[in-house]
């Protein structure tokens, strides 16, 4: 059985939209050839890498950032693999109504990408509309929502690690 999935936002949970006073800069990586250079990319704290690879799950890129944008400009910064990334659709006529239930954008497509499978979303955006939804339509999920201003931190790895760790099929 497939282990579960871990969707994974960048703005708000990896780059922290807090003031930079009293957090450390870290260093600099010079943007891929053809990339712009973005100053907040140096907010992304390094060490968020094995601590995300170490967690019993897929990492998937779930953000507006594109596939090619966050494998080449994030994930060397946390020392990952190129990761596979949700293709968001056209807006539908589902998108009015689910802003009128306060549905996030990304929630439909994100049930629809894990396909029956566990998974966890990390963003900074998810509300109790989503839990809700996503609870009515038996999924086994993870809504967990990160504090913007101070990004993901050692609090939000202990609930993903114990939930994914209950959510993990046993393998041998």
């Amino acid at each position: 059985m497939p282990r579960p999935l871990l969707f994974l936002d960048i703005d708000g949970p990896l780059i922290p939209f807090g003031s930079p006073a009293g957090r450390p800069a870290f260093p600099a990586v010079r943007p891929s050839p053809g990339r712009l250079a973005n100053p907040l990319l140096d907010r992304i704290d390094p060490a968020l890498g094995p601590t995300l690879a170490a967690l019993p799950c897929e990492l998937v890129w779930a953000t507006s950032w594109t596939a090619e944008d966050a494998n080449a400009s994030v994930a060397p910064r946390l020392g990952l693999p190129a990761l596979p990334a949700v293709t968001w659709p056209e807006p539908s006529a589902d998108d009015a109504r689910d802003e009128r239930a306060g549905l996030h954008w990304k929630t439909r497509t994100l049930l629809r990408r894990a396909a029956g499978r566990p998974f966890a979303w990390v963003d900074d955006e998810t509300t109790g509309a989503d839990r809700d939804w996503v609870a009515a339509q038996g999924a086994l999920a993870l809504l967990h929502r990160v504090d913007p201003r101070q990004g993901l931190a050692e609090r939000d790895f202990a609930v993903l690690a114990a939930w994914l760790s209950g959510a993990a099929p046993s393998i041998p």
